[in-house]
């Protein structure tokens, strides 16, 4: 059994996905482990589907995680997070925002949003942890902040030391924005 962990990172361009997943490596980067991040683009710029793979362990040799192995499912919009439930393992766990975007055939009324969405996520995997990220990050100052919300979660999900989580943020996020993402983060920390 290999001792690689796998986190997919799932959600809408602009989101703060890729941020996220640098976060994510630079802990386990910190913490010693080997880590490989691979990052998918769709049409990213126009709200289009972005994923990150992020995996590590003692040694990991590839950067996508292979079907059905993803053991946390870190996901930014609600549709996108039901999209990539496949490939979970059986008792993997997702950390979730209720964040709901309308992709366009929703805005244009052809389809209705999907219902119980939620209520599926938690039934197949009951671990999970969704959030009203959105809500979170406006009261912490900013609803960019969405994606550290979601990392203080994932932070107290996973069991490395929290000085790691706070050197990785200030690593990767600028000065001038950190008072504010260290406010989202603690709000994440919160909901765990």
């Amino acid at each position: 059994m290999s001792d690689v962990k796998n986190i997919l990172l799932a959600g809408v361009g602009g989101q703060g996905i890729l941020l996220a997943s640098e976060v994510i490596s630079e802990v386990m980067l910190l913490a010693g482990l080997d880590v490989k991040k691979n990052e998918i683009h769709g049409m990213s710029q126009r709200g289009g589907s972005v994923v990150s793979h992020v995996r590590y362990g003692e040694k990991v040799f590839s950067s996508i995680i292979p079907e059905g192995e993803v053991d946390i499912l870190f996901s930014f919009e609600l549709l996108e997070t039901c999209r990539y439930l496949p490939l979970m393992r059986k008792n993997g766990q997702v950390i979730a925002s209720d964040w709901q975007i309308s992709p366009p055939a929703v805005a244009r009324g052809v389809l209705p949003y999907p219902e119980k969405l939620v209520e599926n996520i938690k039934q197949q995997f009951p671990a999970s942890v969704v959030v009203d990220g959105l809500n979170l990050a406006l009261a912490a100052g900013n609803p960019k902040t969405v994606n550290t919300v979601l990392l203080g979660v994932l932070s107290k999900t996973l069991t490395f030391d929290r000085s790691l989580w706070l050197t990785a943020l200030e690593r990767m996020i600028p000065k001038r924005l950190m008072d504010v993402n260290m406010r989202a983060f603690e709000m994440g920390c919160g909901e765990a």
